[in-house]
């Protein structure tokens, strides 16, 4: 029986992915989750065979649990699920290690496929996030942003979504002072002075959207 912690926020799609997911017939949903914050501290304590984890969420969200739990156990299996399957984060997540990425507009058995599937070995990708992956490596996609390290790209996204210094530091737990190495390093690869700058040059190469996941 393959072991599944399900995370997201939304007690309708815990409820319904947990059901669907409990009839396959190898697979348990053993834990539900509803904050990156729980879901690091359930993966400690119970030891799931594959986390299916949502990465638009209240407090560190699913990016920073993703990284926590991949650093305390490399070899987790993670599944990310996610309405926006564009921009860097599917990249910079499969990067960390995460194994899957599956669209929430996904049907339930394409979820099974990838839980199986990665169980295996293998990784999976759903077919839009395979294809912007693909379009990104094509010549003349040059979006500044992709110079930019995964966690200078973390820092970007909570600039968009309006953080504070304090809160960010408190997000990625590190202090205020690496927070702000870290925002004037990433102004200087994208040739920005300040946040609103920084906004601009988000809308203009569409990766706003992608950010404030």
């Amino acid at each position: 029986m393959i072991k599944v912690l399900l995370v997201d926020d939304h007690e309708i799609v815990r409820s319904g992915v947990e059901a669907l997911l409990n009839k396959a017939g190898d697979i348990q949903v053993v834990a539900v989750a509803k904050t990156g914050e729980e879901s690091v501290e359930a993966v400690t304590e119970l030891h799931p065979d594959v986390v299916v984890m949502d990465i638009s969420m209240p407090g560190i969200g699913g990016v920073e649990a993703c990284r926590r739990i991949l650093q305390d156990n490399p070899d987790m299996k993670i599944i990310v699920l996610s309405v926006c399957n564009d921009g860097p984060i599917p990249l910079q997540l499969l990067k960390m290690g995460v194994l899957g990425f599956i669209s929430k507009s996904s049907p339930v058995d394409e979820m099974v496929a990838a839980i199986r599937k990665i169980m295996a070995g293998q990784r999976y990708l759903c077919a839009e996030v395979a294809n912007n992956l693909a379009f990104m490596k094509l010549p003349g996609n040059n979006s500044p942003f992709s110079k930019l390290s995964q966690r200078e790209s973390e820092v970007v996204s909570l600039i968009l979504q309006g953080k504070t210094i304090k809160e960010m530091s408190g997000m990625l737990t590190l202090s205020d002072k690496t927070i702000n190495t870290y925002r004037y390093r990433l102004y200087d690869k994208l040739k920005v002075k300040n946040d609103v700058e920084l906004t601009r040059l988000a809308i203009k190469f569409d990766y706003i959207d992608s950010a404030s996941i």
